[in-house]
């Protein structure tokens, strides 16, 4: 298994209690956190990590240090991505912004259970089944193949799990605070926040089958694969919030992860063919070909993560449709009611249209005019003019109003 039995308990009360911890102190009231303790949590989690990982080189080796950094790097990369899924469910659903965190902290445990099991599940067929290589290499093509589509901007984020508890059980219409069930003419019904815990949940499955054939692919230890599944899950919550209005700049993300998949789905087959066991390839007997080292495996995520993510940030395009996409959905939750209650929260989401507004102006003619040809967005920036101009006149909001990007002069 990888590490001796004491050293897993160690290891497993450790991951739960840091799971406790944040239900017993950050999710327990609603709040939506500030951008201070967004990132100074991602960087406690993040060094919690990085320590372990001194660890394993210390008292490990170089080799198990390499293949926990690899896998961690890998799976930390992909529960980025997996972040834009998130995003979209959220928002398809109006989840309230004070309830995201404990939405998220449930898909991050249940996550961790799916992984888990099919972490465990995973190595018991590459123990009895060496071609199960093969099999794991062949899905990491196809992932990476499939990542390379365009987006199918018609997903509303229920699956069909989802869509079947609506048919079957009466839903709400609205949130009830975090609660799972509320009280409707006497009777006791679902609440929408349990279909997003749904979707969410449903979703992380999807995730799992990528993600544990990629982290086999960098390494065979079982604990290994655990641990850096485990702590790339940690902290994924304040890390969203941390990415809050970035996610759609890394536009170049999907390419980079695409490549990594790849190069890891080869990688996995040219270990199955040193492996070799099956009768029709090379009559059974294993393939002299070589194989990428765990140093070159690192060396090339990295540099593939670094290239795609800076290339996203300087990007024009990536700016625009980062801020575009940001005016959008900031606009729809600035006039939606149920979306928040707090007016720091309302102020907050005022700002960042005003910073959109300025991203857009700043990049020229070009990016300008595409703005002003989004027909939906301008409706929507025009309600939220509307809906500011009136809360001023209220008192409850101050006198500046929403960016008006799509306004010719």
């Amino acid at each position: 298994m990888g590490a001796p039995t004491w050293v897993w308990l160690l290891t497993v009360v450790a991951i739960v209690g840091l799971l406790a911890f944040d239900y017993v102190f950050h999710v327990r009231k609603a709040h939506t956190p500030t951008l201070k303790e967004a990132a100074v949590w991602s960087s406690i989690y993040v060094a919690i990590a990085l320590l372990f990982g001194v660890g394993v080189l210390v008292f490990g080796g170089g080799t198990m240090g390499g293949e926990y950094f690899a896998g961690y790097i890998t799976e930390k990369a992909l529960s980025v991505d997996n972040l834009f899924v998130f995003l979209i469910i959220m928002t398809s659903f109006r989840v309230p912004r004070e309830d995201q965190q404990k939405v998220l902290l449930f898909g991050i445990t249940f996550s961790l259970l799916a992984r888990t099991g099919f972490i465990f599940v995973g190595a018991a067929l590459i123990n009895t089944f060496a071609w199960v290589f093969y099999l794991f290499g062949l899905i990491l093509l196809m992932t990476a193949g499939n990542m390379l589509k365009p987006d199918d901007d018609s997903d509303d984020g229920e699956n069909f799990v989802v869509r079947l508890a609506r048919k079957l059980f009466h839903v709400s219409d609205h949130y009830d605070g975090d609660k799972l069930f509320t009280i409707e003419d006497g009777k006791r019904i679902l609440t929408p926040m349990l279909l997003v815990m749904v979707a969410i949940g449903g979703t992380d499955i999807l995730f799992a089958l990528d993600s544990i054939p990629a982290i086999f692919g960098l390494t065979q230890n079982v604990y290994l694969v655990f641990t850096a599944t485990a702590f790339s899950l940690l902290g994924l919550r304040q890390l969203y919030f941390l990415l809050d209005g970035l996610l759609d700049r890394l536009i170049f993300l999907s390419y980079g992860l695409a490549a990594i998949l790849a190069f890891i789905g080869v990688k996995l087959i040219l270990h199955a063919l040193h492996e070799n066991n099956i009768p029709f390839v090379n009559d059974g007997e294993p393939v002299h070909v070589a194989e990428i080292s765990t140093g070159l495996s690192l060396a090339v995520i990295l540099g593939v993560l670094v290239v795609t993510i800076l290339a996203s940030l300087f990007s024009k395009r990536g700016r625009a449709q980062n801020a575009i996409a940001n005016a959008r959905r900031h606009a729809a939750a600035y006039l939606d009611s149920e979306y928040t209650d707090d007016p720091a929260e309302r102020e907050r989401i005022h700002n960042a249209l005003l910073a959109e507004r300025d991203v857009i102006v700043s990049l020229g003619p070009k990016y300008l005019q595409i703005a002003r040809s989004e027909t939906p967005l301008m409706e929507l920036l025009e309600r939220a003019l509307t809906s500011h101009s009136a809360a001023v006149e209220r008192g409850e909001a101050s006198p500046a109003g929403p960016p008006k990007i799509l306004r010719e002069e």
